[in-house]
């Protein structure tokens, strides 16, 4: 039977998620000041309890009136921890900028055409004088010959406006604004080199600037053992979490096999380094003083591998939570995991509720609650006498126990299922953990003579051989169930369904069995309402992509897309802008026809035109319904119904934004600009 007393730091830190959740979806519903003033009374009104009242009820009341005051308290921190709308911030001065001095908070960012700095903007300038403000921003500097990388804590002046963040501008597509918000990052500006002037390097060198000279150097050390692109993507992106050099190619493949936990350091790599304290101390377990000098061992090793990691937050999330696990093993069975847990949680919540929206800490915690409530039953079902089939079933609980509480997020937010993770997982795993020791052997014996190059060798064969099992797993028929769409209430349902059935294998009730059923009975309802309301339809769709052509017809999981050969053969654009729209329409086939200078498209008794360049003349008896123009063809709206006969005319992305603002203003209603309105999408 499930007691609910011995758990009291899980219900203190589901209350303070709770109102934290509260504060981001419905933040208009108390102003800070009330809100503290509410939490205030709340406190006030717990402690005048805690001295009258008396009796059995006591120790109820006061937990009610003490979890309200968390709950309220969890509003008020994320309420007062947001930037937006705070004195001092960008959000708040309405003035003219002409320039800005901004200070690096990271290392730089490599993308394909440019380098991405976020940066804290400490001042603005109007020509005349200087505005203090307090703001964190984007800037992405363009990549030109002989360019300057920037390193933390420098100063730089950069000439220009910081620009709002725009929201989705095309359908379903990923909320770049709302995920920076949960950053505090409101802002971005796109610069060439020439706008940009070093003002000063780094004047306070704190911890986290050494740390990522550590980061640096340790980054430096495994490039020069490893010459091969993926065998170095790999040892980077495993050992000091840097992802720059992993291709597409690369992510796709550890994707397909149910390995992308691998490429990000988080929980993984960190319990890794955990485990390998404990097991080395394992002989030692049965004597009183070993338990807190492995406590003290494991925090100085979690906390060494954060410091040259850069001291990232994934990484910090991770060891913040094995700390607390360390710290609590000492004092035995008094201690429960799930408090630790909870402990954990809370305090790095405190110290950024945004994290509460963070998908890897979703992850994180999850996976390990499954590991710690499902491995030890999962593992008793059967437990082998030969060493190796006891370890490769070990390892497959631990799979499985993460896979199950980790399932319907993974669907939610990634929209596939590795079918052959419990196999890879044989191989990836502790194919992981002798990579991360290699690499940290070559590391730390960086300043010897032979043995790096030694290490260095151990290290490429060890990261070719994963990539070949990983490569291996994803060229298997079927290995992967992509395109998957449910919705958040879904995720609930599936989470809660899993929870139930878990639930029912361990007590055997038959209400737990009616619910688990319930859940999966709601979850198909969902499912069935949202394939006959939005996938058994018939849509138009003009997409907002920069300097690109791109127009979709729709109907019944089927689609016809036209666009310009190289928008067509750009996979990472069409994942970002196009694909999300197809996946809520449940799109199963997919026919690619670029455009050509004219084309008339005839759907539902509709005829659509898509001129992609300047004409004279067209057919004085063809009547269009929709003129879809690109690449400035016309000049004016006059021009274009001088020539055309059409009731609605769309500008797509590829002309020119002067242009479309020119014509949209001759006729707003009319005219529909992409640029200035978002994609345009007509449903029939």
């Amino acid at each position: 039977m499930f007691r609910w007393v011995p758990y009291a730091m899980v219900r203190i830190a589901a209350c303070f998620m709770a109102g934290i959740l509260l504060a981001i979806y419905q933040p208009q519903i108390m102003a800070l000041g009330t809100a503290g003033k509410i939490l205030w009374g709340i406190v006030g009104a717990y402690l005048a309890l805690y001295g009258l009242v008396s009796g059995k009820g006591r120790s109820w009341l006061l937990g009610a009136v003490g979890l309200l005051a968390v709950f309220v308290a969890g509003y008020v921190h994320l309420l007062s921890y947001s930037d937006w709308g705070r004195s001092g911030h960008l959000s708040t001065y309405n003035g003219d900028i002409k320039y800005y001095q901004a200070r690096l908070m990271g290392l730089p960012e490599e993308k394909a055409n440019s380098y991405k700095y976020t940066v804290r903007v400490l001042g603005t300038s109007d020509g005349e004088a200087w505005h203090p403000t307090d703001t964190k921003a984007l800037v992405y500097i363009k990549k030109g010959k002989g360019q300057p990388k920037y390193f933390y804590g420098d100063d730089i002046l950069v000439k220009g406006r910081p620009q709002l963040l725009a929201p989705p501008q095309n359908p379903h597509e990923f909320d770049f604004k709302r995920f920076l918000g949960f950053k505090n990052i409101h802002y971005q500006q796109f610069v060439n080199n020439s706008q940009v002037r070093l003002i000063s390097q780094a004047k306070t060198k704190g911890l986290r600037y050494y740390s990522f000279v550590a980061r640096e150097w340790g980054a430096k050390q495994l490039k020069a053992q490893l010459p091969g692109k993926h065998e170095q993507a790999i040892a980077l992106a495993l050992t000091l979490g840097v992802t720059e050099g992993i291709d597409n190619e690369l992510q796709s493949a550890y994707a397909s096999s149910g390995a992308m936990h691998v490429l990000a350091v988080s929980g993984l790599h960190v319990g890794i380094l955990y485990g390998i304290v404990m097991l080395l101390f394992r002989p030692f377990r049965n004597l009183s003083w070993s338990r807190w000098l492995v406590a003290g061992i494991s925090l100085l090793v979690l906390w060494s591998f954060a410091f040259i990691t850069g001291l990232s937050p994934s990484v910090l999330r991770a060891v913040t939570m094995f700390s607390f696990i360390s710290i609590a093993k000492p004092f035995g069975r008094r201690t429960s995991i799930y408090n630790t847990l909870a402990a954990s949680a809370f305090i790095l919540l405190w110290a950024d509720p945004y994290l509460t929206m963070s998908v890897g800490f979703q992850l994180s915690y999850l996976a390990v609650l499954g590991i710690v409530a499902i491995h030890r039953p999962l593992y008793q079902w059967w437990e082998p006498r030969n060493a190796v089939l006891d370890w490769v079933w070990n390892i497959s609980c631990v799979s499985i126990a993460a896979q199950l509480a980790t399932f319907s997020l993974g669907l939610l937010y990634f929209h596939q299922f590795p079918v052959y993770f419990l196999f890879s997982n044989l191989f990836v795993i502790p194919g992981a953990i002798l990579v991360l020791l290699s690499s940290i052997l070559v590391i730390a014996t960086s300043a010897l003579p032979v043995l790096p190059g030694i290490f260095g060798l151990l290290l490429k064969g060890l990261a070719q051989l994963l990539n070949f099992a990983v490569f291996s797993f994803e060229k298997l028929p079927y290995g992967l169930v992509n395109d998957i769409y449910i919705t958040t209430l879904q995720c609930w349902l599936l989470m809660l369904a899993i929870g139930f059935f878990l639930l029912l294998v361990n007590e055997k009730k038959f209400y737990l069995m009616v619910a688990s059923f319930g859940c999966v009975v709601a979850f198909s309802w969902l499912q069935w309402q949202h394939h006959g309301r939005e996938v058994d339809t018939q849509r138009l769709v003009v997409y907002n992509i920069s300097r690109h052509q791109g127009l979709e017809w729709v109907a019944n999981g089927r689609s016809k897309f036209f666009g310009d050969p190289a928008l067509i053969a750009d996979q990472e654009k069409m994942r970002f802008h196009v694909k999300p729209n197809r996946l809520f329409c449940g799109v199963k086939e997919v026919e690619a026809c670029p455009t050509i200078k004219v084309r008339v498209i005839h759907q539902q008794g509709m005829n659509i035109g898509l001129v992609s360049g300047p004409i004279l003349k067209w057919p004085p008896n063809l009547k269009l319904d929709y003129l879809i123009v690109g690449n400035n063809s016309f000049r004016s709206l006059a021009q274009a119904r001088n020539i055309v006969n059409f009731d609605k005319l769309i500008l797509d992305g590829s002309n020119s934004s002067y242009l479309a603002r020119r014509m949209r203003k001759e006729d707003d209603e009319v005219v529909h600009a992409v640029q200035y309105e978002g994609a345009y999408v007509e449903i029939f």
